[in-house]
This record gives C-alpha cells, structure tokens and sequence, in this order.
C-alpha cells in the first residue's frame, strides 16, 4: 500500500515534468481533429480527479455508495477546455491530491476494503478506486508522450 500511495502522491510532478518546456504550439496540437491536445488532457486529467476525489471519500464515509461516472467527451466540448487555464487545473489537480493524503496515511485494512457501486452494478473496492486513479494519470501520460511525438513528426 505504500508504493501506491507513493505513486498517487508522485502524479502531480510527473504530470509537471511531462509538459515542462513545452510550447504553447505543441501544447496546443491536436494530432487528428478527434484526438485531445496535451492542454486538453491536463485540464480532463483535473476534472476527472475532482470526481474521484469525490468517489474516493464517499467511499470512506458512506455505507455502499452510488458512484457516478461523468462524459469525458461532453465535458471537453461543452465546458470548453481550449479556454480552461491549463496552471490552475494543475493546481488544481495538486490540491486535490494532497486533500486525499492525510486519509491515506492512516487506512486501515477495512477501509481499503470498503466498496462504492456504479449504477450498472461494478463494485470497486476503496483500494481499486485509487489503484485506478494512479493508472488514469500513467495512461494520460502515455499519451502526452504520443502527442508529443506526433507533433514532432507533424514538424518534419
């Protein structure tokens, strides 16, 4: 359980560095007209830690709870990410981390066990769930890489 903590807690600056000297342009890149720019990632990256942090702890308050997904897609057209600030969603994203730190720190085996349930019936254990959100940001930062390496080749 320490080295998931320790990756949870890591996520912030490695999403930091992934993006650290890059331009605006290449920031701005869309590799196809239906695949996201690197801005767009970290400002969905924030949005969706502000649902799991939400999960997250209804899961540690609540018998059983109702966990909810949301519409990546509808957020990122509707909520227009191109405007978002990209700093304050990382900002964002790091505060949210370090709200869930001090109840990690102190879990106990029952806790990492306790369950929240998706209207379609999925079950997820409080461990699962953050087991996930390290993985979220592991696989968003695959595909910074990718659209850092398509945005080279566009230049060429």
């Amino acid at each position: 359980m320490e080295k998931l903590i320790e990756e949870y807690r890591q996520d912030h600056e490695l999403l930091r560095e992934a993006v650290e000297g890059l331009s605006e342009e290449e920031l701005r890149f869309q590799p196809a007209p239906d695949k996201w720019s690197i801005h767009q990632i970290l400002i969905h990256v924030a949005d969706a830690e502000i649902l799991a942090t939400h999960r997250l702890r209804k899961v540690l308050a609540e018998e059983e709870p109702l966990l909810l997904s949301f519409d990546q897609e509808a957020w990122t057209d509707n909520l227009g990410y191109d405007r978002l600030d990209r700093k304050q969603h990382m900002l964002l994203f790091q505060m949210l981390r370090a709200s869930m730190l001090p109840l990690l720190e102190n879990l106990t085996p029952e806790q990492l066990e306790r369950v929240g349930q998706y209207p379609d019936g999925v079950r997820y254990t409080f461990k699962e769930l953050l087991e996930l959100r390290v993985q979220h940001v592991r696989d968003h930062l695959a595909q910074i890489e990718r659209v850092k390496e398509a945005f080279r080749e566009h230049r060429l």
